[in-house]
């Protein structure tokens, strides 16, 4: 699943810059000993160059190297290798300087619990992140002794965010007669219209994350904040034939039933979901504001928009990913200065403009206007805390036990009660494995 993609709600941004060189008698808690004059700093991450947070943060190690006059050793990996080696790369001496990683228990926790990151609350104390990252931006930065996110120390930093909306092709409303929904009751309206004129209205995929993350929204409408805890954290039971389990399930299975969503896209996987929306297959489509660069340059000769879900308190979405700074690393101030440098003015807003969603920019320098519309529906989800998170973070498996879980709804070989169940007993396994919950 991709993680990503951000600007700031007013009372998160505060003048932040770059900082000073050198954080003599700051420092993280570590005990690996610090190179003294340093000429170069190791940099890891795996996004796209022509991306808008690779873009972005090439900006930042360009301002780096000419503000500390230390050479940046960049190299890209890809998601999996670091995925897959993290741990190992992590504790021996090849590991970076400081590295983009995914957040969330079972991966930055993880390492996090393991000793493998450095602790970053001095770090965070001087140059003020928490007053840029707060509120659930934050809590996928701090992680207790046992890998658990949204409280401990801080072992991650963001720079940008992510929620999953719903895109509209306006030029088929158009076409149908129909309007833009506005609530719950206009959505169903709208997707019912489609349907009399033979045209399946949601664009979906079960093989990978687009339905688990429409399942999740449909919980998050009903859901309270006491829910989410449990879930997402671990604090307290999950009742999983509650109302909100229990009404998303069913309104999964009854959009089935209607023709909203396709029988056949149990096998559908998101990029196949994506490219259906933007050949006109398809006049809407629930996922991640990652899709909107590729909307725009791919779109240009249709009339798109987007929206957040309507009648919901809560959307899914998060921070994107985070910086963290190896405990190996023998260089970990000029990492801090790296990250803060990725937070500046002058970086945030090159992100905002290259189609991302950056924290902290600042909305008057973005000259797109459709940018700053998602940068401006973003905001009103930060100003709210109204941030979710993903269903599959809990444990390690849940996300492919979900997906499966949703094909056999779909499909029709498990009834509601029946998915419940396994979603459950797959959660419960999962968590009690991981040894997390008290």
């Amino acid at each position: 699943m991709k993680s990503t993609r951000r600007i700031v709600a007013a009372g998160l941004a505060v003048a932040t810059m770059f900082g000073t060189l050198g954080l003599a008698g700051c420092g993280s808690s570590s005990d690996t000993a610090q190179e003294e004059n340093p000429k170069s700093i190791k940099i890891w991450h795996y996004e796209e160059d022509n991306g808008a947070q690779g873009k972005a943060w090439a900006k930042a190690m360009e301002i780096f190297e000419k503000k500390t006059g230390v050479k940046v050793e960049f190299e890209k990996k890809s998601f999996e290798q670091i995925r897959q080696n993290a741990a190992q790369i992590l504790n021996s001496d090849e590991a970076p300087d400081v590295m983009e990683y995914n957040k969330g228990n079972a991966t930055a926790g993880l390492l996090a619990s393991q000793g493998l990151l450095t602790s970053l609350n001095d770090y965070v104390s001087k140059y003020n992140w928490d007053k840029k990252v707060s509120g659930t931006l934050a809590d996928t930065g701090k992680y207790d002794d046992k890998g658990v996110m949204g409280s401990g120390d801080w072992y991650g930093i963001t720079n940008y965010g992510e929620d999953i909306v719903m895109y509209y092709n306006k030029d088929m409303f158009d076409k149908y007669g129909i309007e833009i929904p506005k609530t719950l009751d206009d959505l169903e309206a709208a997707m019912q219209k489609f349907v009399d004129n033979g045209v399946t209205p949601l664009s979906e995929g079960v093989a990978e994350y687009p339905l688990q993350h429409l399942w999740w929204q449909l919980v998050l409408s009903k859901a309270n904040d006491k829910f989410i805890k449990a879930y997402e954290m671990y604090d307290g039971d999950v009742d999983w034939q509650g109302e909100a389990t229990t009404y998303a399930t069913k309104t999964i299975k009854d959009w089935v039933n209607k023709g909203y969503i396709s029988k056949d896209c149990t096998g559908t996987k998101a990029e196949d979901a994506g490219q259906a929306f933007m050949n006109g297959t398809y006049p809407m489509f629930f996922s991640g504001t990652w899709w909107f660069g590729r909307f725009q340059s791919d779109m240009k000769n249709a009339n798109w928009t987007f929206a957040t879900f309507p009648d919901t308190d809560k959307v899914v979405g998060s921070s994107g990913n985070i910086w963290v700074i190896p405990e190996n690393s023998k260089k970990k101030d000029l990492a801090a200065q790296f990250i803060d440098i990725t937070l500046s003015d002058e970086v945030q807003n090159l992100m905002g403009n290259s189609g991302g969603l950056p924290i902290a920019a600042d909305p008057d320098k973005v000259t797109d206007e459709k940018t700053k519309e998602l940068i401006t529906s973003f905001n009103g989800v930060l100003e709210k805390n109204a941030l979710g998170f993903y269903p599959d973070w809990p444990t390690s498996t849940f996300y492919d036990e979900l997906n499966s879980s949703l094909q056999e709804l779909v499909n029709g070989t498990t009834d509601v009660k029946g998915v419940l169940n396994q979603m459950k007993d797959n959660y419960d396994k999962g968590v009690e494995a991981a040894g997390v919950k008290s």
